[in-house]
């Protein structure tokens, strides 16, 4: 998309400068480039703001929107190149194409779920998220219109709640359900011990367990200022069948993963508990 809204300006600007007369052409083309630009730009910032306008957040949602996915999902995918990022992956192959799954993440920066949603933009992926994402300028709206469940990570009755929802979400194949089981960003980027409750949906539903690994994501933001590039790496390192993890408990999963995870990650990227 931001590819073809760049041959778009470039072509307008070729045009513009085509018709110019005079030496004023070498001027001429990077300006209308620019403005060309900017004006798409705010025009699709506009229908964004107008689109989540719309969104109720007092009104539960039913389905996932296909309008909406769409949209974030070519969001997401703009906001690579615009922050000079790129996205490597191995084991990509491996995501489930057929039915429905639990994807666990470590969590070191907003840019997580983007990331993910951008890696893989066909599975239809709701994340449990903390409940003070809701109030997040458009994101929020875009979240809960693409079947995202916030949960209070301080109250274990509403927490529980949270699970029942995306337990029935994914026994009605509305979407897979997408979880950073540490249940906060890691400020030092370092991989922490899991909260086991959210393995209850796997336990529930027997759907896979896809695991991945981010890094990174936290950079971003940083080099995007400094004009530098960010390479972003993104592994999925197995997706463990239901039939691998039957008869053990949310510990015992939640060991299994967190071990895949640090293994992958390396000693200089996992916190050493005491």
């Amino acid at each position: 998309m931001l590819i073809t809204v760049l041959l778009l300006c470039s072509l307008l600007s070729g045009v513009v400068a085509g018709f110019t007369c005079g030496d004023g052409w070498y001027w001429v083309a990077p300006v209308t480039f620019v403005s060309t630009f900017v004006s798409l730009a705010v025009l699709v910032f506009l229908a964004l703001v107008v689109l989540c306008a719309l969104v109720d957040l007092k009104k539960p949602q039913q389905h996932d929107s296909k309008l909406y996915r769409f949209v974030a999902t070519v969001l997401c995918d703009a906001a690579y190149p615009l922050l000079s990022a790129r996205l490597h992956t191995t084991g990509t192959e491996q995501i489930p194409t057929n039915g429905r799954f639990l994807l666990v993440c470590n969590h070191i920066n907003d840019m997580d779920p983007v990331t993910l949603l951008k890696a893989f933009p066909k599975s239809q992926l709701a994340f449990i998220s903390k409940r003070e994402n809701s109030s997040m300028f458009l994101v929020g709206k875009l979240m809960h219109k693409m079947m995202g469940q916030l949960i209070n990570r301080e109250n274990d009755r509403e927490a529980l709640i949270t699970i029942k929802n995306c337990i029935r979400l994914l026994q009605e194949d509305e979407v897979s359900i997408a979880v950073f089981p540490e249940g906060y960003t890691s400020m030092d980027g370092l991989l922490r011990r899991f909260r086991n409750g959210v393995f209850k949906i796997a336990q529930r539903t027997n759907v896979p367990i896809v695991v991945c690994t981010l890094q990174n994501t936290n950079k971003i933001f940083k080099n995007a200022v400094k004009l530098r590039r960010t390479d972003v790496q993104l592994h999925l390192l197995r997706v463990i069948a239901p039939e691998e993890y039957e008869g053990m408990s949310t510990a015992q999963i939640s060991d299994m993963v967190y071990t895949l995870m640090a293994e992958d990650l390396g000693p200089e990227l996992v916190f050493e508990e005491n």
